[in-house]
């Protein structure tokens, strides 16, 4: 899977498959057992940790990402983007979106 954040990969033509996204919310403290079985319910899954540093969520949710992107069966994935958001001093959310596309060879 090929990731840049430009809008276009050199030598290929782009075809277009839509916006893919992932995403991970951690939690400590008392957020970890209160919060958890409300949000166990949601399709989006929560990493339930300490929490971790910001390149470990970063990962996780890349990887997210490029499941979506792969049953669009797209093999690359355009203009990409990440955005960690504390929401709390207990609760962090990271965000990595951007464009799945086929890249064919001009």
């Amino acid at each position: 899977m090929i990731l840049v954040t430009s809008n276009f990969v050199s030598g290929y033509e782009i075809e277009t498959l839509g916006l893919v996204k992932g995403s991970v919310i951690t939690m400590n403290g008392m957020w970890f057992y209160s919060i958890s079985k409300i949000f166990s319910k949601l399709k989006e899954k929560i990493m339930f940790t300490s929490m971790p540093e910001v390149g470990l969520q970063i990962e996780e949710a890349t990887k997210r990402m490029i499941f979506q992107a792969q049953e669009k069966q797209a093999n690359a994935i355009i203009t990409v983007r990440y955005a960690t958001v504390n929401i709390s001093d207990d609760i962090r959310e990271t965000v990595v979106y951007g464009t799945a596309v086929k890249l064919h060879k001009k």
